[in-house]
């Protein structure tokens, strides 16, 4: 290959190989402090690898769990103690995770996470009306990713059986919190007994029921023509008021 004399290789040729250059210098130079800020949270990641695997190890056979590192300019988390920040939910698909810093807890900082997991659901095996309270035979169950389910749902049959359907659910259709309701021990207008138990009395009335209700929840009830008052539900006709 024959070799140009310095002085003939055009300018910008020049200007350009040494930009190429000093970005690449930059580039080399800079790996260490890359390498340093991947390890400066290595026990903030595995803290909250190992909690967010914790939380969902009883969801499903199989748990896969993408987590995003935080910026490599935050400073170390010191004795990191996860939480979720909605621990009401399961921790299914996108998850936001907070993380407690520092002996005090006074620093709060959040990742993202991304969290499948593979694992058996409930569905309806048949059709069901609406109004029809459902058995064990009425259910079935489905294999997949719980992360792809709407967020409603309910997967285990336990938390199904027993309830009533609140509109028609189709069969293979996965049920959802709203789709059922407990079924009702008392209705609006019927006659119940209302019990009123203390540490050393226990005295019980007839009443009128104004609104309906299902195990545990509040009714309103109507004595003579003026006095009313809220009850929970215990049983079929009973309610409790606890002093």
């Amino acid at each position: 290959m024959r070799q140009l004399p310095l002085n003939s290789v055009p300018i910008p040729l020049l200007r350009w190989v040494y930009r190429l250059i000093v970005v690449s210098l930059a580039a080399l130079a800079a790996l260490p402090f890359a390498n340093a800020s991947d390890t400066k949270h290595d026990a903030l990641m595995e803290s909250v690898h190992q909690f967010l695997y914790r939380e969902t190890q009883a969801l499903g056979n199989e748990v896969v769990i993408n987590l995003r590192p935080p910026s490599p300019h935050l400073s170390v988390c010191t004795n990191p103690d996860p939480f979720l920040t909605n621990p009401n939910e399961a921790p299914l698909g996108r998850v936001s995770v907070g993380v407690r810093c520092g002996t005090d807890s006074q620093q709060v900082r959040y990742l993202q996470a991304e969290i499948d997991v593979i694992g058996s659901y409930t569905i309806a095996a048949v059709n069901i009306e609406r109004g029809r309270q459902i058995t064990p035979d009425m259910l079935g169950e489905k294999t997949g990713n719980l992360g792809d389910l709407p967020s409603r749902a309910i997967t285990q049959p336990d938390d199904i059986v027993g309830k009533v359907a609140r509109q028609p659910i189709a069969s293979g259709t996965t049920i959802q919190s709203h789709f059922i309701q407990a079924p009702l021990l008392v209705e609006r207008g019927q006659r119940v007994k209302v019990i009123a138990e203390g540490d050393s009395f226990r005295v019980s009335r007839e009443g009128e029921a104004l609104n309906n209700g299902a195990m545990g929840e509040e009714v309103r009830v109507r004595f003579g023509s003026r006095e009313v008052m809220s009850a929970r539900v215990v049983e079929r006709g009973t309610l409790m008021v606890d002093f």
